[in-house]
């Protein structure tokens, strides 16, 4: 593979695909994995052709071990995070487009966190998930802490982050961590089908529904209603809020312009 710590690819007109391409380290985030994935966040949000994005592990029987314990133990924890995006140059970055991690392998610590901070997860089956930070004498910072409580059964996390024991796809699945599971070594390829299906659809309602449904589990009722009536609005100044209800009368496919 590319020495570049980062690739990235498009699938079609509408999807990338990044890849987290440090297999000699079970991709563990290094200062320039940081830095290429910060780098890979800001094109693929630029790029107004890009409705969605999957973010992969290079093969490895690992998706994405977390911070690299090297850099660490060398005292450079700091260079792997960027004052944007935090940690990974990604987990607290502002993002407009959706996200499906595509998890084949354990995700673990740090890699875990990345995958948090995905709007999906698609997960091979030998996946798993853990926050093993505990066990180091470091905690989950990076998002960690607070999403696994809210993607999971409130018992369920607390044991996670206490113990720092993985919880297998299958469970994960179950407990709706992760939207889907697949046999190994398939997630990247169905985790860009379900992106090819969201990209599919009008980009502006896509970003503007998920912009107001990632507030869900912060907000209030009242500034929840707001946030979609705002996001109503500028919907209806579109030309593809036009052509949505067109294309259905003329029994055609809606030719979007994400205007």
């Amino acid at each position: 593979m590319d020495e570049a710590p980062i690739l990235t690819e498009r699938v079609g007109d509408h999807v990338a695909v990044v890849t987290l391409n440090r297999p000699q380290a079970r991709n563990a985030v290094d200062p320039a994995l940081t830095r290429g994935l910060a780098s890979a966040l800001a094109r693929t949000e630029a790029d107004a052709a890009i409705r969605a994005v999957v973010l992969a592990g290079a093969p490895c029987g690992v998706f994405c071990a977390g911070a690299d314990l090297k850099v660490v133990a060398a005292g450079r924890a700091d260079d792997l995070w960027t004052p944007e995006g935090g940690f990974a140059g990604f987990v607290h970055a502002r993002r407009a487009k959706p996200w499906i991690a595509a998890v084949d392998g354990p995700a673990l610590a740090g890699g875990c966190e990345i995958a948090l901070a995905c709007d999906l997860i698609v997960a091979g089956e030998g996946s798993d998930f853990g926050l093993p930070e505990v066990r180091r004498g470091l905690i989950a910072a990076a998002g960690g802490l607070y999403r696994l409580p809210r993607a999971l059964p409130r018992a369920v996390a607390l044991e996670m982050i206490l113990t720092g024991a993985p919880l297998d796809a299958p469970r994960a699945h179950a407990l709706g961590l992760v939207n889907r599971v697949v046999p190994a070594g398939l997630a990247q390829e169905e985790a860009v089908a379900l992106a090819l299906t969201i990209a599919a659809n009008a980009p502006l309602a896509v970003r503007e529904s998920l912009a107001v449904a990632r507030l869900a589990s912060d907000a209030d009722e009242a500034a929840l209603k707001a946030a979609s009536a705002a996001a109503r609005a500028r919907i209806q100044s579109s030309e593809d809020y036009r052509e949505g209800p067109r294309a259905f009368v003329e029994k055609r496919p809606p030719r979007w312009t994400g205007r």
